[in-house]
């Protein structure tokens, strides 16, 4: 591919500003760009560019501060957290010690019209709310993850994955913005939502029925599982399994337990029913994901 089929973010992290050292770059047919990169601590300022970028930061504990489009902001990085930075805009950021990240570029241009198509002109990238500083969510560590695992196979990414992906990513960034696809119709209210969530997570190696998210929204399952649909855009046995999927990949990277061990601790049967959830929503086995996500991180520690 040619240099100038790379978005005009892609292009300007490769070329080593600020110190950025390229370690990956990958693009889905100007579709979107995804890198990985590593760079010292320091100012990492840039004038605008036409692309909306979503940032991981893959180890956490540093300092970071700056604006990104929204407002000022100043945090301590948490690991897997995402930093989102508006397009057309010139960002300033700060961080104190170096780190390693994961990039997603979209270009505005190429992204505003697979938008209009699909949601009739509802969507804008006017998301100042996710561009205040530090984001944590679940449901987008999700895809990117399932985006690295299509890339680490041999032979070019599919067009059509990276743009149901990618529409993914938007979709929550919108959630999250405030500004979602289509107006919100008779959602959850905040502390019903909060409950429910709540539950999920105190509970995530049980078989949570229905009925008792339900029971904590003070609602029928059928209105419940309509209800929060609407505010996640999945329905509830969906997004818990994104969060057992969070999970067992947490763990996988981060500790020695057993695929089966893994499996009973986020609510699975056996090793074979993660392997089968893992191969469906991920593109790979767990072994496969715990040695993708091992060996560059070792590699990293050890330059």
């Amino acid at each position: 591919m040619t240099a100038s089929a790379y978005s005009a973010s892609a292009r300007w992290y490769r070329e080593g500003h600020c110190g950025y050292h390229l370690r990956t770059m990958k693009s889905a047919g100007e579709i979107l760009d995804m890198l990985e990169i590593e760079r010292p601590g320091g100012n990492m300022s840039r004038s605008g560019l036409p692309d909306l970028v979503l940032v991981q930061d893959m180890h956490g504990g540093s300092r970071v501060s700056g604006n990104l489009g929204g407002r000022r902001f100043d945090v301590t990085s948490k690991k897997g957290a995402f930093y989102l930075g508006a397009p057309n805009f010139a960002l300033t950021a700060n961080v104190d010690i170096g780190h390693q990240m994961r990039v997603v570029a979209f270009p505005v241009a190429q992204w505003q019209k697979i938008l209009d198509e699909a949601v009739d002109g509802q969507f804008s990238f006017e998301l100042a709310h996710v561009y205040d500083g530090m984001i944590d969510s679940p449901a987008i560590r999700s895809v990117l993850r399932r985006m690295w695992g299509i890339w680490a196979d041999e032979g070019a990414p599919s067009r059509m994955l990276m743009r149901a992906a990618g529409c993914e990513i938007l979709a929550e960034l919108s959630r999250l913005g405030g500004a979602p696809f289509a107006p919100a119709r008779g959602g959850l209210a905040p502390w019903a939502e909060r409950r429910a969530l709540d539950l999920m997570h105190a509970r995530l190696d049980e078989d949570i029925s229905l009925d008792e998210l339900a029971a904590e929204a003070q609602l029928s399952s059928f209105h419940f599982s309509r209800m929060f649909k609407q505010n996640f855009g999945v329905p509830p046995r969906v997004y818990l399994t994104r969060l057992r999927l969070e999970k067992a990949c947490e763990l996988l990277e981060h500790t020695d337990l057993s695929v089966t061990e893994i499996a009973l601790e986020v609510g699975y049967s056996s090793n074979p029913v993660l392997a089968r959830m893992f191969s469906k929503h991920m593109g790979m086995s767990p072994s496969e994901y715990r040695k993708s996500v091992r060996e560059p991180l070792r590699r990293y520690t050890l330059r």
